[in-house]
């Protein structure tokens, strides 16, 4: 089964562990080419605990529920959408082929070859391929990067996406889409600021699990996982000042908390993030990184967390940034801008989805 590469617009839908986020996509083009994107409707909308943990979905009917909530309430123009499985339930390698050799032989080749690529039954396989050039060291020879996963996961995705009335266009992976937005988000920030873009740590925080990334040439070359998310803090101002779950999170974002809560609360956590990060980056380097860090950026809920993206930079000797994929795309004007951008540290893997549509 080969996956679709659609050309149009498209939504992006990112379903983790706490929220399901939909993101519509136009492109704005000149002369042919892409210019940039406009965002037509986007939504996000909670789980219910356990629903989804760590990305795989152990609860469809809820997460079908919250995504026709999150439809109905953007009530996007179109109706195709992307997703993606998690970089866990993926594989991905690089082949080496004749140059010669077209896109039907070299599917051909790799469904021959099924035994060597795939580490379960070729019969539950969903596969494709991207031929990347000739390779530098012998212009006889072409790179070819596979990427496969269980076609029960894509099944399950799409299943999901028809359920609540979107047609499927296109299943990704998580880290791909990431990386898609992320390059975007790094070059504005190499224009901007001057900053150096070759090796990007991204600090993902999750509703219960954080991951570090390093990003080099445009592509994951190093991922840490964190035990640690923005529900921790969630459920401390919970319990210390005995507020419901969505009262806690409302004055998480907004702000309103008891005037101790700086030292009492919002600390410790800062410093559990610092102390993680600070691991993570020690783990990098202990393992032979690739390559030297000059450049943080946050993602995530939580990253908006007063004092976070300050507290890393002075512990980690780097500027810090705060993802915003949308800072050079326009908006319908139907959307409000400043809500937008409070939701839009989240939205990168959503974003990078939706942007399929330049592919």
């Amino acid at each position: 089964m080969r996956l679709l590469k659609p050309r149009k617009g498209l939504i992006g839908v990112d379903i983790t562990s706490a929220t399901v986020k939909l993101l519509e996509l136009k492109q704005c083009r000149a002369n042919g080419q892409i210019k940039g994107y406009q965002i037509d409707s986007y939504a996000v909308q909670p789980l219910r605990e356990n629903a989804v943990v760590e990305r795989h979905i152990h609860d469809i009917n809820d997460v079908v529920t919250a995504l026709k909530r999150a439809v109905e309430h953007a009530n996007p123009f179109t109706r195709k959408a992307v997703v993606a499985i998690p970089a866990s339930a993926a594989i991905s390698k690089t082949l080496y082929f004749p140059a010669s050799l077209g896109e039907e032989e070299i599917e051909e080749r790799i469904t021959a070859e099924s035994d060597h690529h795939f580490p379960f039954p070729f019969s539950d396989v969903a596969f494709d391929f991207q031929c990347l050039g000739l390779d530098a060291h012998n212009e006889n020879q072409q790179q070819v990067i596979l990427v496969a996963c269980r076609q029960q996961d894509v099944l399950q995705l799409t299943d999901m996406l028809e359920r609540a009335e979107l047609e499927p266009a296109a299943v990704d992976v998580a880290t791909f889409a990431m990386e898609r937005a992320l390059a975007e988000q790094c070059r504005l920030a190499s224009v901007e600021n001057g900053l150096d873009s070759s090796g990007v740590g991204l600090v993902d925080i999750g509703a219960n699990m954080s991951a570090f990334h390093v990003v080099h040439g445009g592509h994951t070359v190093y991922r840490q996982e964190m035990v640690l998310g923005g529900r921790q803090l969630t459920d401390t101002i919970r319990e210390c000042y005995h507020l419901s779950t969505e009262e806690a999170e409302a004055a998480k974002r907004c702000g309103g908390l008891p005037n101790d809560y700086p030292g009492k609360v919002l600390a410790p956590f800062l410093d559990a993030v610092v102390q993680q990060v600070g691991r993570s980056l020690q783990l990098y380097y202990a393992a032979g990184g690739q390559c030297d860090l000059q450049h943080i950026v946050l993602a995530g809920g939580s990253s908006r967390v007063p004092g976070i993206a300050q507290r890393i930079a002075d512990e980690s000797g780097m500027p810090v940034t705060i993802a915003n994929p949308f800072q050079q795309m326009r908006t319908h004007q139907r959307l409000n801008r400043d809500t937008l951008n409070n939701d839009a540290p989240a939205m990168l893997t959503a974003s990078g989805l939706a942007m399929r549509v330049s592919q």
